[in-house]
């Protein structure tokens, strides 16, 4: 088939990343496929790239992908990328693609799901733990908490992400501003929940919950986690809970909600299982090592 990949331009870029975008169409015009390819910008990502390569169903195995992902790495290279990951649903056409073309699988996921309509509130049970309270903000965070939150994020430096060439993403309160304001810009609700150490009056864990705009279908949850030092407590689980409760709270109408993590985040998963979360499907994240 004659087939054309177009490069085009990303008119939005972000606070910490930019877009590459190619579409590719047939002879008449008609959109076949096309590729994003995520450029890191902050400092402890300016090596890594993220891609997502979609082929109409009606138009796969015709080498349509693979003029996509050549146009992709091709980009890749020329802007000194070390590597460049991309996600597949274990089982999926995506998945056989990637490890067929040279990517390795460095993560596996588990994505699963709490159905609030038909889930019995009162088993999502909060279980405070001493020497801690809990505080939450809709938005951007208050200008009173920003630097220790801000300082929370490093909670995240040492998740799990196995074999990833992820790097090290430094927050500082510019980020965590601009993370929030990136939610409100698609229309969405963004709500977070943290932790606070009494003795010292510093935010030690956090949970975030993003919403659609309208409050009706399924819920996200972004980050979760916990310093440390302040581990083992069930901080997490009570977070958790606690942004659940308040979603029920403020979206009757709001179906789920979703949540993925690494096989190997143990805790999390058990903490995700004692909450209602039934999987839904799995998923594997590939690296190309350029």
């Amino acid at each position: 088939m004659s087939l054309r990949v177009i490069p085009l331009t990303d008119p939005a870029p972000g606070a910490s990343s930019r877009r590459l975008a190619w579409l590719a169409s047939a002879a008449d015009g008609a959109p076949a496929g096309s590729a994003f390819l995520r450029l890191f910008t902050k400092a402890g990502q300016e090596h890594l790239a993220e891609l997502e390569i979609a082929v109409h169903g009606a138009e796969r195995r015709r080498g349509i992908g693979t003029r996509l992902l050549e146009a992709a790495v091709a980009a890749a290279r020329a802007d000194g990328r070390r590597s460049v990951v991309a996600q597949a649903e274990q089982g999926s056409p995506a998945d056989a693609f990637l490890s067929a073309r040279g990517f390795r699988p460095v993560l596996s996921l588990t994505y699963a799901r709490l159905a609030l309509a038909e889930g019995d509130a009162a088993a999502v049970k909060e279980q405070p733990c001493p020497g801690y309270e809990l505080t939450e903000w809709d938005g951007v965070v208050p200008d009173a908490l920003a630097r220790s939150y801000a300082d929370s994020r490093r909670a995240m430096d040492d998740m799990p992400m196995e074999g990833t060439d992820y790097g090290t993403v430094v927050w500082d309160v510019e980020r965590v501003v601009a993370a929030a304001e990136a939610v409100a810009g698609r229309g969405e609700l963004l709500h977070t929940v943290a932790a606070v150490d009494t003795a010292s009056g510093s935010i030690v864990g956090f949970s975030e919950l993003v919403v659609p705009g309208d409050g009706r279908g399924d819920g996200q949850h972004y980050g979760t986690a916990v310093l440390p030092a302040h581990r083992g407590r069930g901080l997490a689980r009570w977070m958790k809970a606690a942004s659940i409760r308040r979603a029920r709270e403020r979206h009757p109408e709001l179906a789920g909600l979703l949540t993925d993590t690494a096989d190997s985040n143990a805790p999390m998963l058990a903490v995700n299982d004692a909450l209602g979360y039934l999987p839904t499907h799995r998923a594997v994240e590939y690296q190309l090592d350029l």
